[in-house]
Order: structure tokens, then C-alpha cells, then sequence
């Protein structure tokens, strides 16, 4: 008999030790707590685990016990995925409130976009406008994309990143470097280039250097996609019969080096009479380098161009969409040129 009662006691103190150990945890998981961070940035880096941050959290007091929200998780099965970013948590709040706001993904991260056929000037431009890198000026950008090093195995020819910046969409975080963000880019710039090459079929035998090159002045003169391997066609066709390229898109670069360019779409005899290598209007050949930041479609256009024999091409002004009209002799360009002019006239305001 003693020993059933002995039993009764025992069974009793775990029963309350549960009941106790079960209100303890929940109010240690439940019960809001204060903390002095509530309008601070925590920023999750790339590769930290949900243990380490649960650890970071504790330190900073913006959980009571990182200990006992691990064995909650243990216990009821869950497993976040932690996304690396920038959160808030505010004050006062509890453990499971704060594991909502790691689950929920951070808040929303500020992105740079770099678009199709930039140079590093407009990258370099848009990013002075990231708070979060604390650029001065566009020079202190610019020197970050002389980081040759980067793409040196790639093209011996570099002389700064133009042309390997990837044009994309890029996250930044409150801890983010800009350096890293020019690292980003060209990986995915490497990225591209892999794929595309081993995709395309390149028949003329180009160098990277070369391919990137052409590559940049078909991503600023086609707006169509259709279009972009026959403008590498009238590159290659002028290129073989030792013409100049004549591409107003090296005449803007050109400018742009020279600190001339007045940024309104207009191309000035000044423009025309440059003495740059990147005038295609007055050398022949490709330019030095790439003239902007080009596409995935337009690396394979150069690397596969069309079959043609078009060297001249000009703008449709019956279509409002960017469509040019290609042609193989100088008689019908000139023609293609004239109704361009008389609809520009009639339209100028």
C-alpha cells in the first residue's frame, strides 16, 4: 500500500512538473518582452544559421531564451527557412513573434537594376541613388569597375568593367558593399557567357573580347530581338568589305569618354569629328572595347549572327516599335534615309 502511494506522489510531482515545465515554456515563448532595437536594421548575412541568429537575437535582448525556442521548433517539427536580409523586430514582442517575423522573409529589400545596353556611367549614376553604399560622387563608383582582376582570365585586353556588368536585377541589403555588388555582376556575367557559348555555334571565331565588344554595339542599336542577329550580320559584312561600322551607338561612347556628351539623344558634328578610336565613323574595325553592357540575346547574336548581305539599315518610320529596314546597296539606303528625314519633319514638334 505504501508503495502505490509512493507511486500516486511521484506520478503527481511529474504530472505538476509537466503542467509547470508546460507553462513555463509557454509563457517563456508567449510573454512579450522590451528591447532597445526596435528601430534598428538586423541584418541575416548569406550562409547564417537560424542557430546563429536566434543566438544574436538573445544577445541584443530581443529574445528572453534562444534555447527554448530551438527545442520548440525541435518539438513541434517546424522548420523555417531563414532568408538572408535586413529585419526589424519591434518592442515589446514575444520569441514566437519574432520567429513570424524571421519566417516572414525580412523586410523588403532596396534592388538596382541595370538595364540592357548601360555603360558603367549609368550604373555608376544609379548607384550614387543606393543610401546604403555611401557613394560621394560618380568617380568613386566608376574606380570600383576598374577591378580588372575580376574578368582578366576572360579577356588580356580589359581595361575596366565595361561590358562584363551583367544587366539584372541586384538586391541590397544594409550591410552590403558596392565593391561586392560589381563582384555580383560579373559572375553573373560569367554565368551568361557560359551558357551562351556553349550554346552558340560562333563562326567567326571570336575572342571574348571581341564577341562582348560586338555584342554591346548590337544591344544599342537593335530594340527588337529579331532583329539583333542581323545587325551583327551588317557588323560582320561592313567589317569584311573594310568599312567603317558607322554605328552612332560608339559615336555616344566616344563622347561620353570625352565628357562631351549632352545627354539629349542628339549626336553633334563635334560628336562626329571626335578623334576617338570608339568613333566608328572615322576608324574602322570594331571599337577598343564594348560601348555599354549587353544582353544575353545580343552575346549570342554576336557569337551567331545571320546569314545576309545587308551593310546599311534605318529606322521604319511607319512603325512605331524600333523595326529597321535592312538593305544591301547604298541607292536604296539613301532612299530608307530620305523618308526617315520627311517623317521626322512632318512630326518634329
Amino acid at each position: 500500500m505504501r508503495a502505490i502511494k509512493i507511486l500516486l506522489i511521484l506520478a503527481l510531482v511529474a504530472i505538476l512538473s509537466l503542467v509547470g515545465a508546460y507553462f513555463y515554456f509557454d509563457s517563456a515563448l508567449k510573454t512579450k518582452l522590451s528591447h532597445s532595437h526596435a528601430n534598428q536594421i538586423f541584418t541575416v548575412a548569406r550562409g547564417t544559421s537560424l542557430e546563429e541568429t536566434l543566438k544574436q537575437l538573445e544577445s541584443q535582448g530581443v529574445i528572453g531564451n534562444a534555447a527554448i525556442l530551438r527545442l520548440y521548433l525541435k518539438f513541434s517539427g517546424q522548420t523555417p527557412v531563414l532568408k538572408a536580409g535586413d529585419y526589424k523586430f519591434p518592442s515589446p514582442l514575444s520569441s514566437l513573434e519574432a520567429l513570424a517575423v524571421l519566417e516572414a522573409g525580412g523586410i523588403e529589400p532596396r534592388k538596382l537594376t541595370v538595364i540592357e545596353g548601360w555603360t558603367r556611367y549609368e550604373i555608376a549614376d544609379a548607384m550614387l541613388k543606393i543610401p546604403e553604399f555611401h557613394l560621394t560622387n560618380r568617380d568613386e563608383a566608376l574606380k570600383l569597375m576598374n577591378q580588372v582582376s575580376l574578368v582578366r582570365d576572360l579577356d588580356s585586353h580589359v581595361s575596366n568593367l565595361e561590358g562584363y556588368l551583367f544587366p539584372d536585377t541586384y538586391f541590397i541589403q544594409s550591410d552590403t558593399k558596392p565593391a561586392s555588388i560589381i563582384k555580383e555582376m560579373t559572375q553573373r556575367f560569367r554565368q551568361i557567357l557560359k551558357k551562351v557559348v556553349v550554346e552558340s555555334p560562333n563562326p567567326k571565331n571570336l575572342t571574348v573580347h571581341e564577341a562582348v565588344t560586338c555584342a554591346s554595339v548590337i544591344e544599342t542599336e537593335a530594340k527588337l530581338d529579331k532583329e539583333r542577329p542581323i545587325v551583327a550580320s551588317v557588323i560582320f559584312n561592313r567589317l569584311k568589305l573594310n568599312m567603317p561600322l558607322a554605328m552612332d551607338s560608339t559615336v555616344v561612347y566616344a563622347s561620353k569618354l570625352a565628357g562631351k556628351w549632352k545627354g539629349n539623344g542628339i549626336i553633334y558634328q563635334s560628336d562626329l569629328d571626335l578623334k576617338s578610336r570608339y568613333n566608328t565613323r572615322k576608324y574602322k574595325g570594331l571599337p577598343p572595347g564594348p560601348v555599354g553592357c549587353p544582353g544575353e540575346k545580343s552575346l549570342r547574336a554576336a557569337l551567331n549572327p545571320a546569314s545576309t548581305d545587308f551593310i546599311y539599315y534605318v529606322r521604319d518610320p511607319d512603325k512605331a516599335d524600333g523595326t529597321h529596314t535592312f538593305y544591301n546597296n547604298a541607292q536604296s539606303f539613301e532612299e530608307g534615309v530620305a523618308k526617315l528625314r520627311q517623317w521626322e519633319a512632318k512630326h518634329r514638334p
